[in-house]
This record gives C-alpha cells, sequence and structure tokens, in this order.
C-alpha cells in the first residue's frame, strides 16, 4: 500500500437519549472519520474522542491536531506499507494520543483487509461468526427507572447489563436490579469515581455476584486496584488503566485485576488490541470491548475485534439503532432475538458508508495530499 491522500471529517450526531457516567451527561457526540487512500481504494477509521478530555487527555482537537502536524506526515514518508502492524510500530514516536493513532491505523486495516479481498475479522485471526452483545445503561435518577430501563433491555435478548454507577448511585442501585430480575449476567462501571477510602462499599458489592466491578478506582492506577482485588471476591476489570501490552503486562504481574477491557481506540489501534488480547490470553485473563458511542465505523472495528477467541465476555458492542436515529453505515449493525451479531462477509470493516448520512453529519473537512 502506497497511502497517497487522507481525508479527516470531523462529524457532530445527536444520541437519540441522553447518556449519563459519573464523568458527566452525552447528548451528542462529536468525533473524527479517517478516509486513507491507495490510489482509488479506500479505507475509513474512527476516532473515539470527546469533545472533553474526561475520560483520558484527548479531544476532537488534540486529535485533529496530532494526526495532521504528526502522524498523517509520517504516513506520507513511507514509501510503501507492507502491513497495518508497521503503522503502529512507527507511530511510537509520538507519546500517547492513541486515539489519534487508532484512526489513522485502522483505515489502513480496512484498506488491506479489501486489497486482501477478505473481511477485516478473518485478516486479524478472528474466529466466530457471531459476537455476544451487551448494554451499557447510563446512571439512573432512581431505582424504579434503572429497574425498567433494565427490563426494556433484557426483553430485547442484551446478553450483559452493564450498569453505570457513581458514589450515592451505586449499591442500592444495584440491589434494586439484582432483587427484580434475579441471576442476570451484571456488572458495575465506576469509570474511576472511587477510592481506597471506599473498600467497605466494594466488600458489600460481593454479595451481588457481579461479573466484574470496572475500573473502580483512578484512571492511571494499578497499584491501588490490586490492594482492592486482593480485599474482595468481585472481579475488578480495568479499563482506563490499561494504554498498551506493557501496562497489561504489569496490572497481570501485579493481581490488579481479573479481567480486562480492550478498546481499540484507547490502546492505540487494532495492533496493540491484538497484542493485548495474547498476552491476558497467555495468562488466563479473559477480555472484552468496551464501547466509546462510536459510529457504525468504529463499531464495526469492536465486530471484528470482539471474533478473536478470548473475547469470551459480551462488550457493549451494541446495534446502530441503539444510539442513533440514522447511522453512517450500511446496512447498519443489528442484534438478532438471542443477543448476537453476524459478523459481515464482506472485505474489509464488512459495511459500506452512507455517503449522503456522512456528508450530513460532516461539519469540518480537511484533505491531505502526498
Amino acid at each position: 500500500m502506497k497511502i497517497e491522500k487522507v481525508v479527516l471529517r470531523k462529524l457532530k450526531m445527536d444520541l437519540k437519549f441522553p447518556f449519563q457516567t459519573s464523568f458527566g451527561t452525552q447528548t451528542n457526540r462529536e468525533f473524527i472519520i479517517t478516509e486513507v487512500y491507495d490510489g482509488t481504494d479506500v479505507g475509513y477509521g474512527e476516532c473515539v474522542v470527546n469533545s472533553n478530555p474526561f475520560y483520558n487527555e484527548e479531544t476532537v482537537q488534540t486529535a485533529w491536531h496530532i494526526m495532521k502536524d504528526f502522524l498523517i506526515p509520517f504516513l506520507f514518508q513511507k514509501d510503501k506499507i507492507s502491513h497495518p502492524d508497521e503503522v503502529n510500530n512507527f507511530f511510537k514516536q509520538v507519546r500517547r494520543h492513541n486515539m489519534a493513532k487508532s484512526a489513522l491505523e485502522g483505515a489502513i486495516w480496512d484498506l488491506y483487509a479489501k486489497r486482501q479481498g477478505k473481511p477485516l475479522a478473518e485478516v486479524i485471526g478472528g474466529t466466530k461468526d457471531k459476537i455476544s452483545v451487551g448494554v451499557s445503561i447510563g446512571i439512573q435518577e432512581t431505582k424504579e427507572a434503572l429497574v425498567e430501563t433494565v427490563g426494556k433491555y433484557l426483553d430485547q435478548g442484551f446478553q450483559k447489563i452493564k450498569i453505570k454507577i457513581k458514589p450515592g448511585k451505586d449499591i442500592e442501585m444495584l440491589q434494586a436490579v439484582r432483587d427484580r430480575f434475579g441471576d442476570i449476567p451484571m456488572m458495575a462501571d465506576a469509570n474511576s469515581a472511587y477510592t481506597l477510602k471506599d473498600i467497605d462499599l466494594f466488600k458489600q458489592m460481593d454479595s451481588l455476584g457481579l461479573i466484574m466491578i470496572e475500573q473502580p478506582l483512578a484512571h492511571d492506577d494499578i497499584i491501588d486496584h490490586a490492594k482492592l482485588q486482593a480485599a474482595i471476591q468481585t472481579p475488578i476489570c480495568l479499563d482506563e488503566s490499561i494504554h498498551s501490552v506493557e501496562d497489561a503486562r504489569k496490572a497481570i504481574e501485579l493481581w490488579s485485576c481479573k479481567i480486562i477491557n480492550i478498546k481499540i481506540g484507547r490502546v492505540g489501534g487494532i495492533t496493540e488490541a491484538i497484542n493485548i488480547h495474547n498476552i491476558c490470553k497467555e495468562n488466563n485473563i479473559p477480555v472484552w470491548c468496551g464501547g466509546m458511542l462510536e459510529s457504525g465505523i468504529g463499531r464495526a472495528f469492536n465486530v471484528a475485534i470482539t471474533s478473536l477467541d478470548n473475547f469470551t465476555i459480551p462488550g457493549d458492542t451494541a446495534p446502530s439503532a441503539r444510539y442513533w436515529e440514522e447511522d453512517i453505515i450500511e446496512p447498519e449493525i443489528e442484534m438478532d432475538a438471542d443477543g448476537q451479531i453476524e459478523l459481515q462477509k464482506n472485505p474489509g470493516i464488512g459495511y459500506d458508508i452512507n455517503q449522503a448520512a456522512l456528508e450530513r453529519y460532516t461539519v469540518e473537512t480537511e484533505v491531505f495530499s502526498k
């Protein structure tokens, strides 16, 4: 592949409903779609940044800057790219900015798979024809509202219920769901809202039989999580703390967690996601794929990565209609009544781009040529 042109598009899409976490409430998504061209062939990627630096340090503006001024020039310096793994290596001279890196690397993976005439999932070694799907539920104002929301998604067939929590809206909310629905597959996601001072609260959560508690402590911590994991029975899942295979290795060696959430954008791309998957598999640490309220393009990458065999826990890759009135891919991602998404057989990410929708939601475009 010889990269000759790159297009950056900033999109803004309204969510179907407000989504509340311990970071705040979102009503829309601003993000970046990347287009990478080798002649007339094009690969698509998604930069899953937020408008604010609350999940991590990146924003739409910083990602645009890093891609424009550093990463895209790096791509143009290469006469030829034989395999997408090379991109991960020569982007390493830029520290962090993983979501910016992932957006371009993903587009190159899509382009590479299309040139191979194979689905991305097959190219990266996926073994599944379908993936199981969970749903992420934002913080609700009352126990009654949460129970009603959980019931709606159980009726739709979702195989795992993830409930966002924060101090004051945690154990009583979770207990209400457990009391109403019994032994359903359920987990809690704290988004770093607690400290070790809350250890007694987490000990109480052991009685709830949760699949896991995701990132209860600081976003950059693996030491205190090890202390917490040693004190409770419920598996801790690390999310924000894991940015690389080295982070995963250290967390595993310290027994900081029993599960790891792999988000392609957070770890810098598919190559690093595969590396983390592999080291977790070697150490009997199950993984699953979290979500960043992606459009269909980012969602398609999540479907592909989840086809790897150590993704044994249903992820957050809900169908397009869960979040969007209209997605930017065709067909939109759909889930069957059993809570599964069937992998597409077409080359690359497997979905066509709805060009009319893509243009409709684009608020800024910049084209770069070699």
